[in-house]
């Protein structure tokens, strides 16, 4: 039997002897990069986090002390050392165990995780409420993965330096330049200067100094200066020791012995303590150390060669057609700006990165900023592009609503992963961006059909003078021709693109984005049973072409909306109002959607099915309205 299928609990990683470690720590990369290989996932991360992981296991009396892990892609070995490597091979598939920590998974999961930069506000409330509990345990919280650049972590640092208690963070550094690593020498001071020993004699030096008739509080502030000059020499501490944090690093985040003297030096602090370990993306991985961009989040892949498993497909991705046509339309227009938030290659952006350098910015992990920036960069003549995953986008409702819509300003939010994204689950579905964008004065909001117009939408949100938000679902398009001559598209106008039979229309689908096609298969189906709906893409959320839908309802009584968002004020409730504002009440209305719940994870196709926002959800509820019988193929009297 494996040391790993010996490991259920942290009680039992502390069994083992030292020596021991690294060969379970090689146990678990092979079976991080087998299910990743097999699943998908965050894999370079993860792989550099072992050691690490290893050692907060070993030092600390987990789960009584809290451990949270920043956003979750570090966590995989956390989740195999803690009871789940039986069922590990679920990860991130359908009613299998999460990609991210989730405290309904696992007591051992202190936090339930997804964006980044959280891990520090919500370890000192936990920390807070353990003080007023009288609870003396320890609080970890892990940041990394560029969590560092939101301002966040920093409202974080600021509270716990103020506040004062016994907080631990460690920044894990493993891709982002905060410091060169300064080597055996820093490593050694930070394990030495840590030693509880010392940290008292400090405390009681400090003591004494100030103690001292008449020059006592001058004598404590040279000695203190003194000691933060020297620290801030030979290490990279200065920033969070202006935070009243005690600093500690930068130390090797793959040495298992460094780590458990550090960490068993600093367990259970008197005030706030920032451990800052280096660590590789992809250790222990070949293919993953040499490019942790590509395998940050992968899918399946063949270990032997770190190839993509995906079979060739000559659909481009909405991304690519989205990166594409960013860089045609930018090579005539000298005004697009393209903004990121740390996501160049997510969003498509990397050849235009290449080609355009000084209008490309990438603003790190910081979607609040970076959307107040391209309110800046509109203010003085630019046409920024905002180009952000929807889930993310969320974090900037208030810039979006305040620095831009109040103005009017013309930026262009282009939203990737809009609707239901897959195996990364609640925290990374794109469910709820028409109903907080579309409550937004000035705020113009459209979604294509397919990829061709995708890029005439594109077009039109450049040469639109005010805030649009142009949003796309994640994966392949359907294989549209892409025009070359593109032209835009009109401002609040929809199109009818499954006729009927215009003389003897039963239903009328009105669809928004991909669900478009959804909804012409269902009306495909609903023919062979006798039903004739006519199908609209409505293009717009919001101006909605009211002047059609009104037009369509005068003779088609029965109506359904269909959208890959949430139902709360969602596209079906903004058709629903213009009808009720219009004084059309005699209509049959069902809105198709997601119902007031969160979307767990799985295989998009799955999800849709499971949550009725396929094209058999369309069906059923046309057979419904219509009064025909779901095994039936004559309607009822």
């Amino acid at each position: 039997m494996s040391l790993l299928e010996q490991i259920n609990t942290s009680e039992d990683i502390k069994k083992l002897p030292r020596n021991q470690l690294p060969v379970l720590a090689k146990e678990i990369r092979n079976r991080i990069i087998d299910v990743v290989s097999k699943n998908g996932g965050h894999l370079a991360s993860s792989l550099g986090a072992v050691e690490l992981t290893l050692a907060i296991h070993y030092v600390f009396d987990l789960p009584k002390d809290t451990l949270i892990w920043d956003v979750g892609h570090q966590a995989y070995a956390h989740k195999l050392l803690t009871g789940r490597n039986h069922a590990f091979d679920t990860l991130r598939q359908y009613k299998g165990i999460s990609g991210f920590t989730k405290m309904t998974e696992s007591p051992y999961d202190g936090f339930t995780v997804g964006h980044s930069s959280t891990s520090i506000s919500a370890g000192l409330g936990i920390c807070y409420a353990k003080y007023l509990n009288q609870d003396d345990s320890d609080v970890i919280s892990v940041i990394g993965d560029g969590s560092l650049t939101a301002g966040l972590a920093y409202e974080g640092l600021n509270q716990a330096g103020d506040l004062k208690r016994k907080l631990i963070v460690i920044l894990n550094d493993n891709d982002m330049s905060i410091s060169a690593n300064v080597g055996a020498l820093s490593s050694y001071l930070s394990r030495t200067l840590s030693a509880k020993y010392l940290q008292n004699m400090r405390n009681q030096f400090g003591a004494f100094l100030k103690a001292l008739p008449k020059i006592g509080d001058d004598m404590y502030q040279i000695a203190k200066r003194w000691e933060e000059s020297f620290k801030t020499f030979v290490t990279p501490g200065m920033l969070f020791e202006a935070f009243n944090f005690d600093y500690f690093g930068p130390i090797n985040g793959h040495n298992l012995d460094h780590l458990i003297d550090i960490l068993t030096n600093i367990k259970n602090p008197d005030s706030p303590v920032l451990l800052h370990v280096t660590t590789i993306k992809g250790k222990g991985y070949a293919p993953a150390e040499k490019n942790p961009v590509y395998f940050h989040g992968v899918g399946s892949f063949a270990v032997d060669t770190g190839k993509s498993n995906k079979s060739s497909d000559s659909a481009p991705s909405y991304t690519q057609v989205f990166g594409s046509h960013m860089v045609r339309f930018a090579k005539s227009n000298k005004n697009i700006v393209a903004v990121t938030a740390a996501m160049p290659e997510g969003t498509g952006l990397i050849e235009f990165s290449r080609l355009y350098k000084d209008r490309f910015i990438d603003v790190g992990i910081a979607e609040q900023h970076a959307v107040t920036f391209a309110a800046g960069l509109a203010s003085k003549g630019a046409k920024p592009v905002v180009a952000i995953y929807s889930t993310f986008l969320q974090r900037a409702y208030d810039q979006i609503l305040h620095d831009v819509c109040i103005d009017a300003h013309p930026v262009v939010f282009a939203i990737d992963r809009g609707g239901i994204v897959g195996e990364d689950g609640p925290t990374h579905h794109g469910l709820f961006d028409f109903s907080y964008l579309r409550s937004m004065p000035n705020m113009t909001i459209m979604s294509p059909m397919d990829e061709n117009e995708l890029a005439r939408m594109l077009l039109t949100a450049i040469g639109h003078d005010g805030p649009i938000a142009l949003r796309y679902p994640r994966g392949k398009g359907f294989g549209v021709e892409i025009q070359t001559d593109v032209r835009p598209v009109e401002i609040g106008h929809a199109k009818v693109v499954y006729q009927g039979d215009d003389h003897c229309n039963d239903l009328l689908i009105i669809a928004i984005g991909q669900s478009v096609f959804e909804a012409v298969s269902a009306a495909k189906e609903l023919a062979q049973r006798g039903i004739n709906a006519m199908v609209i893409n409505a293009r717009f959320v919001k101006p909605l072409d009211a002047d059609l839908f009104l037009e369509k309802a005068s003779s088609i009584k029965k109506i359904i909306t269909v959208e890959e968002h949430m139902l709360a004020g969602g596209f079906g409730s903004a058709v629903l109002e213009m009808y009720a504002d219009n004084g059309i009440t005699d209509l049959k209305f069902k809105r198709i959607g997601i119902d007031n719940k969160f979307v767990e994870h799985g295989p998009q196709e799955v999800l849709k099915k499971d949550y009725g926002v396929d094209a058999a959800a369309i069906v059923s509820a046309g057979l419904a309205l219509t009064g025909l019988d779901v095994h039936d193929n004559k309607k009822k009297p």
